[in-house]
């Protein structure tokens, strides 16, 4: 279950995507309204929690720029606005549910819960794409009868390609994913912990590989059988 959380106070977004990572839950984090916008539009979310007060774009203009270009993700405000013209605003910008901080970590679990089953899904042990498996709760990748163990980045930079297996991630992407948008890495670490993971895929005789397009970014690709 992939959840894109939006919230621009880095330390309680940091606290609500670890309450969630301890439920099964895999969580992007940004931090202002227009990477949500491209975020929200370019990768696939079973639930967005969307903050209203960020910067750059506010959550009811996200909101109303995701609705409008055909996103039907469930989306959770969550946000310190409380009042009934700021909760009927966003419903009708086209929220699915409206949560107010300071919050109970119950409730949150229990919406977020309520919001991700109406998509029918259900949480999983393990990511499957092509001739690959990737388990979730121990890092391991698998191709067939041979496995082996990644790295807590090298899981990270794997999980988003096979989450989004058809698209081009850029070096942007990956770092947020892995590092985080306030850590000091650099293109240089998504080409080393790319590399590393084509050695990976290489000893596990997979056809799935990492294609390089130049000054845009990286993508799957599958050998032909």
């Amino acid at each position: 279950m992939n959840i894109l959380l939006v919230e621009d106070e880095v330390s309680l977004s940091n606290a609500v995507k670890k309450i969630l990572e301890q439920h099964g839950y895999f969580v992007d984090a940004v931090y202002d309204g227009l990477s949500a916008v491209d975020y929200g539009k370019g990768m696939d979310y079973n639930l967005i929690i969307l903050d209203v007060m960020l910067p750059r774009l506010d959550g009811f203009e996200v909101l109303r720029i995701l609705r409008g270009g055909g996103v039907n993700t469930p989306i959770l405000m969550l946000t310190a606005r409380s009042t009934v013209p700021d909760k009927v605003a966003g419903l009708n910008s086209g929220a699915d549910d409206y949560m107010t901080k300071p919050f109970d970590t119950e409730e949150l679990l229990a919406r977020v819960g309520a919001l991700t089953r109406r998509t029918g899904e259900v949480i999983v042990d393990e990511i499957k794409y092509e001739d690959l498996a990737l388990n979730v709760k121990s890092a391991v990748l698998s191709c067939g009868t041979q496995s082996v163990q990644l790295s807590r980045k090298e899981f990270e930079v794997m999980k988003t390609f096979l989450y989004n297996p058809s698209m081009t991630l850029t070096k942007d992407i990956l770092i947020n994913n892995a590092w985080g948008s306030e850590s000091e890495a650099t293109d240089n670490n998504v080409e080393v912990y790319i590399s590393f993971l084509r050695k990976k895929l290489k000893y596990l005789k997979s056809r799935v590989g990492i294609r390089n397009l130049q000054r845009i970014g990286y993508r799957l690709e599958v050998e032909p059988c």
